[in-house]
This record gives C-alpha cells, structure tokens and sequence, in this order.
C-alpha cells in the first residue's frame, strides 16, 4: 500500500471520529441554546407586557377613547414592537393598536388561549403558537391591568418570531462555524499525524518490495514514527541481513560445488571410458558400462541441484517460444529415445509465454527423461492454449502413475512403490519449482491412452492474440 493511500484512510478515519465527536457535542448545544433563546424572548415579552399594563393602569381603561388613542400613539402596529390589545374583563376589546375597526368584539376565545388565562386567573401569559389568521408563528404574552387588586382588563401583546428566528439562526451559524474550524483544524493535524505515521511505513514497505526482487541490501534503517513502527524496522533490517548472509553461503556453496563435484566426476568419467575401453571380458565391461550410466546420473542430479541454488539470484521472467523450446528438447534426446526404443512427436500450436528459457529447457529434460527411462515408447509433446493460458504436456503410454501418488509425485525426493530403483525423486519437483516461478501450474494426470501426462501451463504475453482469434 503506497504512502498516499495510508496518509488517506488515516485522515478518513480521524476526520470521521472528529465529525462524529463535533455533532454529538452540538446537537444538544444547539437544541439547548435554541431552547434559551426562546425562554429569553417569552420572558422579555412577558416583562415588556407588564410594563405596558402598569402604564395604562386603572385610569385610562375607564376612558375608552383617551386609551385607544393613547395606545395608537404609543404602541404604534407599524414598529418592531408588535401589535398592542387591550380587553375588559369581560374579554371585551376596548383597545387596539391596529385601529378601532374591530372595537367591541369580544376577543377571550379558545383560539386565544392567552387571553382566556389570563382573565381566570389575573396572572401573566406568554407563549409561542400558530396564529391561523397570520399563518405563521406568533410570540404572544399576556398581563391582567391591576390596581390596587382590582382587575381592570388584559393586555395582549402580539410579536412576530422573525426576531427570535433570526436570534437562533445566527446562535445556530455561529455554532456551525465554530464546527467547521474545529473540523478544518483538525484535518490539518490529521494530515500531520498521518503523514508522520504513513512516511516510515511506505519507507518500510519500499525496503521490503526491494528485498522481495532479490535487492538484498535493501533496508528499512528508519529513525521516525512510533516506538512499534521503529521496533519493526529494526526487526525488519535483522531479517534482511540473515537473509543476505544466507544467500552469501549459498552462493558460496553453490561456487564450491560447481568446483568440488564437477572436477571428481569428470575425472570417474574419464577413468571409467578408459577402463570400458581397455576392458577384455564381458561382465567387467557391462559392470563398467553401468557404472559410466550411474555417473551421467550423478552429474545429472548435481546439475539440477545447482540450478535450483541459483534461481534465487535470476532477475523476472523472459520471454520463450514454446515450439522453439520443444523443437530443441527433440533435437537433444531424439538419440537417446531411439536407444531406449522410444520414439519423440510433437503437436500444437506453440505461442509466446513468460518463462525463462534455461528453466523451460530443463523442465523439458526433466519430463522427456522421465518419460524414457520409465515408460519407453511413443512420447508426445504437445503445445496450446486453454483457459487462456498456454500449456506444454508431455505424456506416454507407460504403466502410468497410480492415482493415489499423482498428488506426491512432485514432492521432493518421493518415490512410488512401482517406480525402478536407480531415480532420485527430484525431476518432477525440480519441475513444479521452476514453473510456479514465473507463475505456472504443474498438472499430473491419466493419459489418453494410458501412461502419464504432465502438463505445465504458463502465462502468455501481454497483448498476444491466439492464433483463431487473430484469424
């Protein structure tokens, strides 16, 4: 995962802990401030009220048209201040700021609620309902006109919520763009935070994809981050150098056996052509004969041995024409399969794969020797496609390999129990490494027509078309 992708899902995660924190902080801050703001206006309106009944008092409700022209010029409907009624205790209106049209209509009903309170029980009213005439919300508040504990009348006063709206609007905007910095802020430190995690982790990561291409003084040597991260790292660079110094001892063994084996067994070879050549009786010469055949063996087996000590150092695959590698393997082992009484076919398409050309050829050795030392007779290679990979099988007609061992059969060194005596049990797994190498499959199965038939299926090349589709 590369440096950006965890810097990212770091801030989403933060980011969305820090959303979640915000609203649950905010919700009930902006419910109960809402909540103040409306008690702050129903309380100031219910004061203001008061205010407005001590002022017209006793006096003036008993002059009918003094207190309508007086709560006209005082209380005018035009202003901010709202409309201004005045009730007898009857539920009479004998005032209003609006104008007189409406005077003498009794205004204490159930649509007022307010107004029929405050006169059962002479105390202040105040509260926020939805008036049916103006069709929106209204802030009503309400106050009995009192002197000396003689009821007198009812004033209403009537305010529009715009006001306490636009109070809780900028209490709400004001909360939310406290939100939003705290947000933004800490998004910032995020992207900090996770930057300083994410740089050693990707530096870490880059070491590691090093060291898997075979890169092995690739190291992850980081002094930043957390304690854990740091901890890795040096757990990592102390994998990374017993790993080198592993692979420096094979490499060292892989040179000292290429000397050490090769030199004695060319020396038997020698020795031995010159003692079946000098050899006068018959027995003498066939035990020689047999011996030279186990050393061909011997330098067989040494030669694959080495071969799978240095794939580690090869770099990625190449490219190999299946029909050039096949053609080669029949050019080799066609006079030995005519010594054994086999005979070498080859059918199919062919096509390009990714492989390396060496460890196809060896796979090939492998199966053909197989193949004519245990089962001699017709051999077919055959080439193709399927599944959309390409494939090589070789198969025989032999006495075949039990079903109950075709799984076993490519484990190191297994031998079944029909198998002659003289085999190493290392061909098929040599076999199955090198292929699973560049990320093909090794296949056992029955022939055809009896025997075995090992298929090995590989990857084509990118971009190539098969030969029906590009016809």
């Amino acid at each position: 995962m590369s440096a950006t992708k965890v810097r990212s899902r770091l801030v989403l995660a933060f980011a969305y802990i820090l959303v979640t924190v915000i609203v649950t902080l905010e919700a009930p801050l902006v419910f109960n401030l809402q909540r103040r703001v409306r008690a702050e206006a129903t309380g100031s309106a219910e004061n203001e009220t008061l205010l407005i009944a001590a002022d017209i008092g006793a006096e003036r409700t008993t002059r009918l048209d003094a207190l309508q022209k007086y709560v006209q010029t005082h209380y005018p409907a035009t202003t901010e201040d709202g409309r201004v009624i005045v009730v007898d205790p009857d539920g009479v209106l004998i005032a209003d700021s609006l104008g007189p049209d409406n005077l003498g209509t009794v205004y204490a009903t159930p649509k007022r609620p307010e107004l029929v309170s405050v006169l059962r029980n002479q105390r202040p009213y105040s509260q926020i309902r939805h008036s049916v005439t103006l069709g929106e919300d209204i802030l009503v508040s309400a106050a009995p006109i009192l002197d000396e504990g003689k009821f007198y009348g009812v004033v209403r006063l009537t305010q529009a919520m715009g006001r306490v709206q636009e109070r809780v609007r900028a209490v709400v905007l004001g909360l939310v763009v406290i939100g939003v910095a705290a947000l933004a802020a800490g998004l910032i430190i995020a992207f900090a935070l996770a930057g300083s995690l994410s740089r050693p982790l990707a530096k870490l990561a880059a070491a590691a994809q090093r060291l898997g291409t075979g890169d092995l003084t690739a190291r992850a040597d980081t002094s930043q981050g957390a304690t854990e991260i740091r901890v890795l790292a040096e757990s990592f660079d102390e994998m990374a150098d017993r790993l080198e110094q592993t692979v420096k001892a094979q490499r060292e063994f892989v040179a000292n056996a290429s000397h050490q084996l090769r030199t004695p067994l060319t020396g038997m070879k020698l020795r031995l052509e010159s003692a079946i050549e000098h050899a006068k009786e018959q027995d003498l010469r066939r035990q020689l004969e047999a011996a030279d055949k186990e050393v061909d063996r011997l330098a067989e087996i040494v030669q694959r041995l080495l071969l799978m000590a240095r794939r580690i150092e090869r770099g990625g695959p190449g490219e190999v024409d299946l029909s050039d590698a096949v053609g080669r393997a029949i050019e080799r082992w066609s006079e030995r399969a005519a010594r054994r009484g086999a005979t070498l076919d080859s059918i199919g398409e062919g096509g390009r794969a990714l492989a390396d050309e060496t460890d196809l050829d060896q796979v090939l050795d492998n199966l053909l020797d197989n193949a004519i030392s245990y089962a001699p007779g017709p051999v077919l290679i055959e080439t193709g496609r399927t599944d959309g990979n390409l494939f090589v099988a070789v198969e025989d007609r032999g006495p075949g390999i039990p079903a109950d061992e075709r799984r076993r059969v490519m484990d190191r060194f297994f031998r079944g129990r029909n198998a002659p005596p003289g085999g190493s049990g290392l061909g098929l797994a040599i076999v199955r490494e090198l292929v699973e190498r560049w990320g093909g499959a090794v296949t056992v199965t029955a022939g055809s027509e009896g025997g075995t038939r090992v298929e090995i299926r590989l990857l084509p090349i990118q971009g190539e078309a098969s030969p029906s589709a590009a016809g």
